[in-house]
């Protein structure tokens, strides 16, 4: 926000103009959110404009599919971009144009050596580059054969066109770099009609300097770029933009590299790009996370010059605090056992009535059947109990959530000794919310759901994808070595009839905007869930993914490791 101030007061009457620009070769990861952030949050705040642009320079590894999911990613973080989405290859005909200029200034040449020779003469940062033999090519010659590189007269990989710059430079990327190759491929805007596509650096800032980019903001590993930046625009007298660098987004127990990330899809170790383990931002959509919780976590870290590592707690407690004053209220039961009052009438219902959220007064209030028999966590139970345990246990009492005080009177085994069933008698006179049912003081309150209509759903507990903070961190080691195994695990839930009612009528009305619809709630003791956009549908079983637990699970286990 600084630099900004400082431009317009340089600058007065200046329209910002920044833009993001992904390349369509992956899906948008939560890194590409800070950027996103970043980029449409500062022309926002001073008025300016953020464009959208594809910087699609390689047909080969661009498909129209990231194209739009990169657009519905943008759109579902709350942002819009200024006018239409633009692309670099809409460009091409200007770039080219561009390159054509450099060539007859003397500043840039046809190479006919391969990728390899190329790399084996740049030198070292104390040595320099050797000259290609074709540096000094004449104007006439070079034209002529970008010319017929532009006609498709040569095969990939023959000849290349590079800037005339430094062969001394210290700076490796200043070492006349390849700006345009040989790339026989259809592109998916602009199909056939090229042969020759620019490569990144040196679209990168002209289709900026096209766009009037002010601040061209990239992460630190451009920064040793910035100078061959500069320099083509300086080449060209074309709009002075300038490129701005801050640190990248590396987050704990994950990878955020585009290529790791396609290797994990196309082996099959994640179940696609919307996989709720991924950092992307659609598999962090699917598995549940609030756009607001994102915008949230990115304003958090904030930006800064210095690499470094954010811990996925930061982001589960962006998470937590969006919905701990959104999400619902319910009583689900992973590993249910069986409740017997027996005190209770057989044919007695009764209704017990609990807020839907008590942060949000005007959410309401919800009524669950209350009966004979009903179920409860088999761990809020032990026969044996240790000290400082406040649940259930023979003789014991405690309160059910919402509902009334019970104590254990008789526990039930199968043969083998397993623990089937409790019977219990129900105080009667202790119903919350009734005139006078505190006067009774127990410290365990547990929950529970009714037998008679619990309602059957799978829940998929989500954890992190990697058993280790930086699995790539180790370079003689395969990453995937680190993939944790149980990242993922499918458990049937019993869950409250009041919430599988209010969130099937929920789910039922669809998303907005074109998306899926967003479910979320909260089983209370348990942690918050959504209804996977994708796998339900009307009459079968509802599935829920686990957004994140209610604490830090994990900070737990790394403190007893």
């Amino acid at each position: 926000a600084e630099i900004v101030e400082g431009y317009l007061a340089k600058h007065p009457g200046a329209t910002i103009v920044t833009r993001f620009p992904p390349e369509p070769n992956g899906y948008l990861h939560i890194g590409h959110a800070k950027s996103i952030c970043l980029n449409f949050g500062l022309a926002r705040t001073f008025g300016g404009n953020c464009h959208l642009r594809m910087d699609d320079t390689n047909p080969t590894k661009e498909e129209v599919e990231y194209v739009d999911s990169i657009q519905q990613d943008v759109r579902w973080l709350g942002f819009q971009w200024h006018g239409p989405t633009r692309y670099a290859s809409g460009y091409f005909d200007q770039i080219y144009a561009y390159a054509v200029q450099l060539i007859t200034q003397g500043d840039a040449y046809v190479c006919d050596l391969t990728q390899d020779e190329i790399g084996a003469m740049r030198g070292t940062p104390t040595e320099p580059a050797r000259p290609s033999p074709f540096r000094e090519r004449s104007v006439a010659e070079n034209l002529d054969l970008f010319a017929r590189m532009k006609a498709g007269e040569f095969a990939d990989g023959v000849k290349t066109v590079r800037a005339k710059i430094d062969l001394a430079s210290p700076n490796m990327h200043m070492r006349d770099p390849v700006i345009y190759r040989i790339r026989h491929a259809h592109h998916h805007q602009t199909g056939d009609a090229w042969c020759v596509y620019p490569m990144y650096d040196y679209a990168h800032c002209l289709s900026d300097a096209i766009e009037g980019i002010t601040h061209s903001i990239c992460t630190l590993e451009f920064e040793v770029h910035r100078p061959l930046y500069d320099w083509i625009l300086q080449k060209l007298n074309t709009f002075p933009s300038h490129q701005y660098e801050f640190s990248r987004l590396h987050l704990t127990y994950t990878v955020m590299s585009k290529r790791k990330l396609l290797e994990l899809v196309k082996d099959n170790h994640v179940a696609g790009w919307d996989d709720p383990r991924l950092p992307t931002i659609s598999g962090l959509r699917r598995r549940g996370l609030p756009a607001a919780a994102l915008r949230r976590f990115c304003e958090v870290i904030g930006v800064t010059k210095f690499n470094g590592v954010t811990d996925y707690a930061v982001l589960e407690n962006a998470v937590r605090e969006s919905l701990n004053k959104t999400a619902p209220r319910f009583m689900a039961v992973f590993h249910p056992l069986k409740v017997v009052l027996t005190n209770w009438p057989a044919d007695r219902v009764d209704m017990i009535e609990s807020d839907i959220n008590p942060e949000d007064p005007s959410a309401g209030s919800r009524q669950t059947l209350f009966a004979r028999e009903l179920f409860i966590e088999r761990d809020d139970f032990l026969e044996n109990p240790p000290k400082k345990f406040f649940r259930l246990s023979p003789g014991g009492e405690v309160r059910l959530r919402h509902g009334y005080v019970i104590r254990c009177d008789e526990v039930v085994k199968d043969a083998e000794g397993n623990i089937t069933e409790l019977r219990c008698t129900c105080d009667l006179e202790t119903k919350s919310g009734t005139p006078g049912a505190d006067a009774k003081k127990v410290k365990g309150v547990i929950h529970w759901v009714p037998a008679v209509q619990a309602v059957k759903t799978e829940v998929r507990l989500y954890d992190r994808l990697f058993t280790v903070p930086e699995p790539d961190s180790d370079k003689e080691r395969d990453f995937k070595e680190f993939l944790n195994p149980d990242s993922l695990k499918t458990v049937p839930v019993l869950l409250e009839p009041a919430a599988a009612q209010h969130l099937a009528k929920v789910f039922a009305q669809g998303g907005g905007d074109g998306f899926a619809p967003e479910v979320r709630c909260q089983f209370e003791r348990v942690g918050y869930f959504m209804l996977d956009p994708k796998d339900n549908v009307p009459g079968k079983p509802l599935v829920f993914n686990r957004i994140v637990t209610l604490k830090d699970s994990w900070a737990k286990e790394s403190a007893k490791a």
